[in-house]
């Protein structure tokens, strides 16, 4: 029974991301011999230990363990369960939806959840998808974003059926600006702005807010006109100076900012904040429901104010929880700057969040949708998991990886053998019409072998070179020993002679050189090094994909 429920208990945790269920377990062994539940109290804690045995693996040793002992469950029995996202509420008909990133760098992981979610919608109820570039804050550009941000939607599989530049669309703001300074719904602010801050606080009106619209008009074309330095003026979106959150009284709706625009250059010196044109672009391109992440709740808010001052329909609004993404670096500035001293080779450096680094990774878009269609639209906070995730891109990936032999940090070994031999590895497992890897390995011929490996033998150890022969160590070379199918040996990757040399760059920035067998070479994406993981290989170089 002993080696029925470690079965059960590795495949049930194959099955759910290395966590086995001990509910899941017992169903399944009940299922496969009934007669145990007349018993079955005698049997839980057995189950329970092995479980937790189980569970301590990591997932590269659950699968392949599945791989070499239980394959079938990867053909039989992997399904995937179906998750789908929540409906949106008060759809008539086609939707329009946006994704609004800032062009201060391309796509991280974080900014694919905005991106696919919105996708999947729209492919729900068909519609728009418009990719708005929010640009209206010029010295935190990156002029190759503007190109690298499409390319990255582009690569995640998301349709944008517009894209908008916010930084076109300036003379848009001040048209509606100045109708809604006539109106009085804004007025000009001289005062300076660390004292207006004060004022808020107590819920105290600035002087100019009684000001005439005829007189903020007067002022606003002063601020078209570059009249004000930085600072001494801008333009103010009248609400409650009663509301229980300081930051919805009186919000700023366009400041000075002179910084060189890498589109328009000093053409405007007047620009938007993100709570002016976001409401005013939502309304003029017809945006029926908009998605995004819980902090924008406030923003929310204070948007709600310029949608009833000038009487348009508000869009549905959901904010989904805040996902924290650990051991991941995506931060733009710390990025750039990573960059410009030299410590990053680019925005696709392996050790980056970036979608480009991904990429290089050799990860696949559909892990990218499938992930964040499996955590829905929870309103509650939650962290990313990297486990969940490589595991999902393990799964795509694995059907078309090849299998090749790589050894790390290699020392040549002499292979004592008197005749010839032939090694016999299948080029996958799963897909027998891909053939199989042959080397013919000469008399008295050398190998390559992991030197860790090789300083663990003791004198006289004798050990499996996978898919090849048993040997035995005997000082620095190996004595060929005859197959003795009822030894269970440890088994030892190896490489041999002809195998290029080839460095894996892993996320943690850490480098592994090595030897990789003949017929890898010139192969190109994914492929799995056996009893190593899988990467992407580049012309012969390596990226370790999995952390």
């Amino acid at each position: 029974m002993g080696s029925e429920i470690r079965k059960q208990a590795i495949k049930n945790a194959y099955l759910h991301h290395g966590k086995a269920e001990f509910s899941s377990v017992i169903s399944k062994l009940i299922a496969e011999n009934p007669d145990i539940k007349k018993n079955i109290k005698s049997i839980m804690e057995d189950v329970k230990s092995e479980i937790s045995r189980v569970n301590s693996l990591s997932i590269e040793e659950i699968n392949r363990i599945v791989r070499e002992e239980f394959p079938e469950v990867m053909i039989r029995e992997k399904k995937d369960e179906k998750h789908e996202l929540p409906e949106l509420e008060n759809v008539a008909g086609k939707v329009v939806m946006r994704m609004a990133p800032s062009p201060s760098g391309p796509l991280h992981i974080g900014h694919s959840r905005m991106a696919i979610l919105n996708d999947e919608y729209v492919r729900r109820y068909g519609g728009e998808l418009i990719l708005r570039i929010e640009d209206t804050n010029p010295e935190n550009i990156d002029i190759e974003a503007y190109d690298l941000i499409p390319q990255d939607l582009n690569w995640l599989g998301v349709h944008v059926t517009k894209k908008v530049i916010q930084s076109s669309r300036m003379d848009i703001y001040y048209n509606i600006a100045r109708e809604m300074i006539r109106k009085g719904f804004l007025y000009i602010l001289e005062k300076d702005q660390e004292l207006f801050r004060e004022l808020k606080l107590k819920s105290i009106a600035a002087e100019e807010r009684s000001y005439s619209p005829e007189t903020n008009e007067e002022k606003f074309d002063r601020l078209l006109s570059g009249y004000y330095d930085e600072g001494e003026a801008a333009v103010v979106m009248k609400t409650d100076l009663n509301h229980p959150n300081p930051s919805v009284r009186d919000w700023i709706a366009f400041r000075i900012n002179t910084s060189p625009h890498p589109l328009t250059g000093s053409k405007y010196s007047l620009y938007p904040t993100m709570n002016f044109s976001v409401s005013v672009d939502d309304h003029l391109l017809g945006l029926t429901h908009v998605i995004r992440g819980i902090d924008h709740l406030v923003n929310t808010e204070k948007q709600k104010y310029m949608f009833e001052a000038n009487k348009w329909k508000i869009p549905e609004y959901f904010h989904y929880g805040f996902i924290s993404i650990p051991d991941t670096i995506l931060k733009t500035s710390v990025i750039k700057q990573g960059i410009k001293s030299g410590k990053y080779s680019g925005w696709d450096d392996i050790r980056l969040g970036t979608i480009m680094a991904l990429k290089k990774r050799g990860y696949r878009p559909e892990a990218f949708r499938k992930y964040w269609i499996n955590s829905g639209m929870r309103e509650s906070n939650a962290t990313f998991s990297w486990e969940i995730f490589n595991s999902i891109n393990r799964e795509i990936i694995d059907y078309d990886a090849k299998r090749f032999f790589f050894v790390k940090d290699p020392v040549e070994i002499k292979l004592n053998n008197t005749g010839k031999l032939k090694s016999h590895a299948a080029i996958h497992p799963e897909r027998p019409e891909l053939g199989y890897r042959e080397y013919e390995i000469n008399p008295d011929s050398p190998i390559y072998f992991p030197s860790e490996e090789f300083d663990k033998l003791g004198e006289n150890s004798t050990v499996r070179l996978k898919d090849l022969c048993i040997v035995f160590k005997s000082g620095n070379e190996f004595k060929y020993v005859p197959e003795n199918n009822d030894k269970k040996l440890k088994i030892i990757q190896w490489c041999p002679l002809g195998s290029d040399n080839i460095e894996i760059y892993k996320p943690d920035g850490t480098v592994d050189s090595g030897k990789i067998e003949p017929l890898a070479s010139g192969k190109n994406g994914v492929v799995q090094l056996e009893r190593y993981g899988y990467v992407n290989l580049l012309n012969n170089r390596g990226f370790y994909l999995h952390r």
